[in-house]
Order: C-alpha cells, then sequence, then structure tokens
C-alpha cells in the first residue's frame, strides 16, 4: 500500500514542478500554477481555463472602473479659475462728492501745524505793538511765502486799520487779519474749471504740467476721480512716456474709478502721438473730459516748449484745448516759482493746481503764485488720500489757517 502512495506524491511533484517552470515563462501561467499548489489538485486544462476565465473577468470589472472617472472629470471646472474675474468688480469706487470734500479740508488745514495765521494774529493782539512786532509780521508773511510785494502791502494796510490799532477786541483783530488776507487771495476770482462752465466745449481738454516729483500725475489720477464725482464720463492719455511709470500709474488711478487710458506700447515714444490718439478716443466716445498728462523733465527751456507746445498743436487737431493745468508742490515755495515762470512761458497755463498744502509753513504760496503768474489757484490737495483734492475755497483756506 506503500507504493501506490509514493507514486501519488510523484505525480503530484510532476505538476508542482510543470508549474514553477510555467511560472518563469509567463505571470498568467504562473499564477494559474500557484492556485493549484495553494489547492493542492492536480492541474487540469479545465483548470488553467477556469484561471484565465477568472483573470479576463478581474481585468474587466477594472477596465470598466477605469472608464468611470472619465465621465465625471468632464464637468471638472475649467470655469473655476475665472472666478477671479469677480474680484474686479470691487476695485471701482464712489469717489468723494465736492461739497463733503470741502468741509473735510478745511477741518484738516485747521488741525494742521501751519503756523502762519496763528502767529501773525497772536503778534497783532499782543499790547503796545512797537516797531519790531511789526517787522516781525512782515518776516511771519516772508517766511509763509506770501513774497515781498504782498508782504509789504499786508503789513501796510495792517498798521493803517483801526481794528488793529486799537486792540481791544481780539475778535476785531482777527476780522481784520481775515478781510486783508481774503483780499490778497481774490475773494471774486473765478477758479472754475473752464471745462466746468456754461458753453464749455465737450470734450473739454485738460493738459497736466509740472516738474517731475510735485505729484502731476497723481494730481491727473485724482482730478478724474472729482469729475467722476460729479458723474462726468473721462478719458485719460499718458503722454508722460519718458518716465516708465508714470503709464502704468495713471492706468492704476483710472482702473479704480473706471476710466479708460489711452498710452503707448513701448517706452520713450512720441507723446503727441498718444495726446492725439486720446484726443481721438475722447471725441468718439462723446466723452466730457479729456486729461492728458505730460512729462515734466525740464532740461532745458527750449526743448521744454517744443514737446508742451507739440502735444497742444497735435491735440487740438481733434479738440481745442481748454485749459493747462500747473501742478505745483506747495512745500517747494518760492523755489517752485521759477520752474512756474519756465512752463507758464513754455505753454500758456491757465490755472495752477497745489499740491502737498497740508501741515505746510508755506501757505502763502496761494498768493505769491497768484501775482506772480497771473492765474488763479484752482485747486489745492491736502492730503495722501485718493479724495485729498479739491476746488479751491478762499475763504475756507483763510478761515483754516486762522483757526
Amino acid at each position: 500500500m506503500s507504493e501506490p502512495v509514493s507514486a501519488k506524491d510523484e505525480s503530484a511533484a510532476a505538476p508542482a514542478a510543470a508549474s514553477t517552470e510555467s511560472r518563469a515563462e509567463s505571470q498568467s501561467e504562473s499564477q494559474a500554477g500557484a492556485e493549484t499548489v495553494a489547492s493542492g489538485a492536480t492541474p487540469s486544462p479545465k483548470v488553467e481555463s477556469q484561471t484565465s476565465d477568472s483573470l479576463i473577468a478581474d481585468t474587466e470589472p477594472k477596465l470598466a472602473s477605469e472608464s468611470k472617472p472619465e465621465p465625471a472629470s468632464e464637468p471638472a471646472a475649467p470655469e473655476a479659475p475665472e472666478t477671479p474675474a469677480a474680484p474686479a468688480q470691487p476695485k471701482s469706487e464712489t469717489p468723494e462728492s465736492i461739497g463733503s470734500r470741502l468741509t473735510r479740508l478745511k477741518a484738516k488745514l485747521a488741525k494742521s501745524d501751519n503756523p502762519f495765521g496763528k502767529v501773525l494774529f497772536n503778534i497783532l493782539t499782543k499790547d503796545n505793538l512797537s516797531e519790531a512786532d511789526w517787522e516781525d509780521v512782515e518776516d511771519t508773511l516772508l517766511l509763509a511765502d506770501v513774497g515781498a510785494e504782498a508782504s509789504g502791502q499786508l503789513v501796510d494796510e495792517l498798521r493803517t486799520d483801526a481794528r488793529v490799532n486799537d486792540r481791544s477786541n481780539p475778535a476785531e483783530v482777527r476780522a481784520a487779519l481775515k478781510e486783508k488776507l481774503l483780499d490778497l487771495v481774490g475773494r471774486d476770482t473765478d477758479r472754475r474749471l473752464n471745462a466746468e462752465k456754461p458753453g464749455a466745449n465737450k470734450p473739454g481738454v485738460i493738459i497736466m504740467v509740472g516738474v517731475n516729483g510735485t505729484g502731476k500725475t497723481t494730481t491727473a489720477g485724482k482730478l478724474a476721480r472729482l469729475f467722476v464725482a460729479e458723474g462726468k464720463q473721462v478719458v485719460m492719455g499718458a503722454a508722460d512716456t519718458f518716465r516708465a511709470a508714470a503709464a502704468d500709474q495713471l492706468e492704476t488711478w483710472g482702473a479704480r474709478v473706471n476710466v479708460p487710458v489711452v498710452r503707448s506700447d513701448k517706452d520713450g515714444a512720441d507723446p503727441a502721438s498718444v495726446a492725439f490718439e486720446a484726443s481721438a478716443k475722447a471725441k468718439e466716445t462723446n466723452a466730457d473730459v479729456l486729461i492728458i498728462d505730460t512729462a515734466g523733465r525740464l532740461q532745458n527751456k527750449a526743448n521744454l516748449m517744443d514737446e508742451l507746445g507739440k502735444i497742444r498743436r497735435v491735440t487740438e487737431k481733434n479738440l481745442p484745448v481748454d485749459e493747462v493745468l500747473l501742478v505745483l508742490d506747495a512745500t517747494t515755495g518760492q523755489n517752485g516759482m521759477i520752474q512756474a515762470k519756465v512752463f507758464a512761458e513754455a505753454i500758456g497755463i491757465t490755472g495752477v493746481v497745489l499740491s502737498k498744502l497740508d501741515g505746510s509753513a508755506k501757505g502763502g504760496i496761494v498768493i505769491s503764485v497768484q501775482k506772480e503768474l497771473g492765474v488763479p489757484v484752482k485747486l489745492v490737495g491736502l492730503g495722501e488720500g485718493p479724495d485729498d483734492l479739491a476746488p479751491f475755497d478762499p475763504e475756507g483756506f483763510v478761515d483754516g489757517i486762522l483757526a
């Protein structure tokens, strides 16, 4: 009985060796051999066919499962990245109204460290004003950049005013000082922008000029906001093509209030060509106002006159130029007057914008610049905020510096 058993073992060992050889030859056959050894059953063609059938059966579900994710991947939202278009909308801002600006700017001026009016008032309310006191009054006016001629005129008028000589009532001294300053500033001067006057051209064209560093491009952007606050449609032209950041800066200002900016596609392009394209666009879109920012390079007067003159001439092929605004840094005082005169000669200016007037002891520049250039201060900037630009109000200005 032991012989049949050994024969059985030999017959079982033979398929095991066969399965080992087949494992080396192919992966599918080795799996079949492995299953056979594990079960201890004698291999047969039927088992191999079952094994191959099961492999096919196993493979089919895998293929089916691999095909399922494909439909799920189709709606995989390529539109999701487009949602950043929504944040572009909140960038549009509503500028502050003019009335609100005037109130806030007057309060700002009163709270600033501008000693101009305060020093004058303190001197004039002293008892028994001496000659030295009157010299202090004149020195204070000169330090505030009122100018020599205007300072002498104001001192003479104050010395003969009974309200000052009496000195019995500080309120009367203040009233006298206020009236004299208002006369010098020009209480009845027409300070309206030409684009806002009745019968003004449409589009009204404003060219901004001034030395780099005075806040010219920033003022152009703030002026656009001022017009938008009044419900006007504005176009801006970036004709300062020599300063790489100028066009980008102007575009940033425009984007915040949905104002289109015409610019060159390369640095150093002809500024007059940008002005021409901007005027054509403003005319085509029937905008209310076109604001053109220009370069502030001051290499020499002849060069400047040629460039600004060309910008004006080319612009006027499409639209008449209504306004040329000179942007002047109030903190430079009398030093800025030389530059102001060069620009006044280069291109006929119609008004002045005083930037950086806040906290400055140079408040008298308002008086001297008008006397020297013969044009009114039309706008003032008091601060770095986007809406810190407002029409110049003589009464509010004098009240502010005397507060």
